[in-house]
């Protein structure tokens, strides 16, 4: 995903749970739905991490600078693991706290009046088409770089951004059904049980997204590799030049989603002058960046050549 495709996703996303988390603390207050709670804490916070996910993409635009020589690509990545922490701790931990201290407290019996269910459902569905709205813009976002299946998609992109709001969102409509499930039976056995049963399970899938999404930007914080594919057009192409005898130790390390450094030791089948060679090498460099243009730094080292 382009950085102006992430910045559009994010602010639908934004503007979303900002709406939706009103909504919902407003049912919440007006109705005593521990569920409904722990989905207005679920959408205020997703809010926050929405404008942490910007300041992570505006601040990998900074330049380079004499501390940072690469750029600050990796800004994205540290928001994107800052924001896995907020939704563990605040959005699944408050939910499974409420969850559990409602069922510590046992089960109560609860009367609704009808109005109070109908504008409680209408908040739900409401919540339901904004959140399903962000969704589609942020997976049609994602999609357009990342056209393969959705798990292979998940795994192997680079873009911590786009797989935040695309999780996000995605656990944000996985939990309205549960609340609204929650709610349902609630209100049919006027047992309270129910609402704080579903308290539980969104937390328990807050925490499991916000794991799988903390584990996949760590592995980019500590410096991950390009996939297996582009590393392949690297070896095809070195492949191509007569000039080259052998080439291995092709190593590679994301500096943020669209910025790749690629190292490569090469052997010319005959010596050549350091004169020889720069034209060559200009040539390989040339080739890959047709091929790849994230490929944005370049370490090609050869022994293979006279003064």
């Amino acid at each position: 995903m382009s950085a102006e495709g992430s910045i559009v996703s994010v602010l639908a996303s934004i503007a979303a749970n900002l709406g939706i988390a009103v909504m919902k603390f407003v049912a919440s207050f007006f109705t005593g739905s521990s569920a409904m709670l722990s989905e207005g804490i679920h959408s205020l916070i997703d809010t926050v991490n929405g404008l942490l996910l910007l300041l992570g993409i505006k601040k990998s635009k900074l330049p380079a600078d004499e501390q940072h020589p690469f750029g600050h690509g990796m800004e994205v990545y540290f928001w994107s693991f800052i924001v896995a922490v907020f939704i563990f701790a605040l959005g699944g931990g408050v939910a499974l706290y409420e969850g559990v201290k409602h069922l510590l407290e046992g089960a109560q019996h609860i009367e609704v009046s009808r109005s109070m269910k109908l504008w409680n459902y209408a908040v739900l569905f409401g919540a339901m088409l904004f959140e399903g709205i962000s969704l589609w813009v942020g997976w049609r976002e994602f999609r357009k770089n990342n056209p393969k299946g959705f798990l292979s998609a998940m795994r192997e992109t680079k873009d911590a951004v786009s797989v935040a709001v695309v999780l996000e969102n995605a656990a944000a409509v996985a939990g309205l059904l549960i609340a609204f499930i929650g709610v349902t039976l609630t209100y049919y056995f006027h047992n309270s049980v129910f609402d704080a049963i579903s308290s539980v399970f969104i937390g328990l899938l807050l925490s499991f997204m916000a794991y799988f999404m903390a584990r996949e930007t760590y592995h980019l914080l500590i410096g991950e590799a390009a996939i297996e594919e582009e590393i392949k057009e690297v070896e095809d192409i070195l492949s191509d030049f007569d000039e080259l005898e052998s080439f291995g130790n092709i190593r590679s390390m994301h500096l943020g989603p669209n910025q790749i450094m690629l190292g490569a030791y090469i052997n010319f089948k005959n010596n050549y002058t350091v004169a020889e060679i720069e034209p060559v090498i200009e040539k390989i460099k040339q080739r890959i960046l047709e091929v790849n243009p994230d490929i944005k730094y370049f370490y090609l080292e050869t022994n293979s050549f006279v003064s």
